[in-house]
């Protein structure tokens, strides 16, 4: 069973970067997708970004050319660098994976853009 650590939230202004990272308790190498999600106060968990093992990227059209995910397989991370930030990218941030049926999320890391 794998489990999933976020970190690198934060407070952040208007306009900056934070980058987050996910690392996972055993080795994502076989794993097809991670993805990170989102979920801001009063709304549903969306989805924000997802990578293959080939390393295949799809972005949400909200974050798409500011936002940027990674992985590395051999540290067993995935990153999601985040650019150009604005007030509606506040919420709290999840990584996200499917290990055939069984669906894996970490704890949750909060991001905050305010001035």
């Amino acid at each position: 069973q794998v489990q999933l650590m976020e970190s690198g939230g934060g407070l952040v202004q208007p306009g900056g970067s934070l980058r987050l990272s996910c690392a996972a308790s055993e080795s994502i190498s076989s794993i097809y997708s991670m993805a990170w999600y989102r979920q801001a106060p009063g709304k549903q968990r969306e989805f924000v970004a997802s990578i293959t093992s080939g390393g295949a990227t799809n972005y949400a059209a909200s974050v798409k050319g500011r936002f940027t995910i990674s992985r590395d397989n051999t540290k067993n991370t995935v990153c999601l660098q985040m650019d150009s930030m604005t007030p509606e990218d506040t919420a709290v941030y999840y990584c996200y994976t499917r290990i055939m049926i069984q669906v894996y999320w970490g704890q949750g890391t909060q991001v905050t853009v305010s001035s």
